[in-house]
């Protein structure tokens, strides 16, 4: 990665984890500052993989346990999961803290009088917002979220996800198919089913009948299932069984995506997979709008039958995959080298927020870092 900006003096930083997904979102930011001599602890929830994808990384960590699965175990674990990381982090002294939507990384940091930078990119995560936003100095989203944070918000060019789905980050290795049989030229279908368990998920839904679904779709090509819920029996033998890590690596090279995870969705159609979003939120979060209304790389419904009778259309198309190729490298000249952007914006913070705010053109210096 290529600097563009002065070298400042060295921080300690805590990055808080709270989701398998947040591990991809920081991991190469992280690299990249503790090679710049900056210090960093990471602490982390016991959720789905979170943990073991950071001992894969060869992360040091601290686990800080896991909040539970119900609301109410949630809302009773709130203040102790706020102390556990303030222990945690006490004798470290950090200069900041970095999270994803983190209420705990607000409150500790609200306690120690150090700064707090929150990414979002969910719209209808309403009580996270009310958890952590009030601690929060500076709320990172994409330009495409439709939430209004008033003066606290920078909004920069990009999603997410390309934080480590950018080509500068992640080279595609096909030695994972042959992990499970499969080859370039195997028709394959990548299904995710989720546990509906986050807070901002409470009372919605994405497949009703799982079986049904799959006897569709496994007719026009292999199905591999993603699950971070318990599957009916009869559905077990069509788990993926390759690490977490190499998920992303199958995700580049399948024929279709087609699920209720939302992140895995959004990845599906960065890597350049058509990608078929099934869930009740369909229409509250901006980016997966921007992604099917402007680049055609992912098509969101709220009904199941409509979803399948969508992928069966796609995968029976010639040139699926060279078509979306195109789209998905229209997206990427259009959107920025994200990590690169978490490390300006972090290693010259607080006055990265003011560069911003006065000379918005400056993310054009993240287009095309090498």
């Amino acid at each position: 990665m290529k600097s563009i900006w002065v070298r400042v003096t060295e921080v300690k930083i805590v990055v808080d984890i709270n989701h398998p997904a947040h591990v991809h979102y920081f991991k190469h930011f992280i690299w990249e500052m503790e090679r710049r001599g900056h210090e960093i602890l990471i602490t982390a929830s016991s959720k789905e993989m979170s943990l073991a994808l950071l001992r894969n990384y060869k992360f040091n960590f601290i686990n800080l346990g896991s909040y539970g699965n119900s609301l109410p175990e949630k809302c009773i674990n709130l203040p102790f999961m706020d102390l556990k990381l303030y222990k945690a982090v006490k004798s470290f002294n950090p200069d900041i803290f970095i999270g994803f939507s983190s209420a705990r990384a607000a409150h500790v940091s609200t306690l120690m009088r150090k700064p707090c930078i929150n990414f979002d990119d969910t719209e209808h995560a309403r009580w996270e917002h009310k958890l952590y936003a009030p601690f929060t100095d500076t709320i990172v989203t994409p330009t495409c979220f439709r939430k209004d944070f008033g003066k606290k918000q920078i909004r920069y060019s990009g999603y997410i996800e390309l934080a480590h789905l950018h080509p500068k980050y992640l080279t595609p290795n096909p030695a994972v198919m042959a992990e499970i049989g499969l080859s370039k030229l195997d028709t394959f279908i990548i299904l995710r089913f989720v546990s509906w368990r986050a807070v901002h998920d409470v009372r919605q839904h994405g497949v009703i009948d799982k079986a049904a679904f799959v006897r569709g779709l496994e007719i026009y090509g292999r199905v591999l299932i993603s699950a971070e819920c318990i599957l009916p029996k009869e559905l077990e033998k069509y788990r993926i069984t390759v690490s977490p890590e190499k998920l992303h690596d199958l995700l580049y090279y399948a024929s279709l995506y087609i699920g209720e995870g939302a992140t895995t969705a959004t990845e599906s159609a960065l890597l350049g997979t058509p990608s078929i979003y099934i869930s009740s939120l369909i229409g509250q979060m901006g980016n997966f709008i921007e992604l099917e209304q402007k680049y055609g790389l992912i098509f969101n419904y709220n009904d199941s039958n409509k979803a399948i009778n969508k992928a069966i259309e796609l995968i029976q198309k010639p040139n699926l995959k060279e078509e979306w190729k195109k789209k998905r490298e229209k997206l990427l000249r259009d959107n920025i080298d994200v990590t690169a952007f978490m490390v300006w914006f972090i290693e010259r913070y607080p006055e990265s927020v003011k560069e911003i705010r006065e000379k918005p053109g400056i993310q054009e210096s993240f287009y095309d870092l090498v």
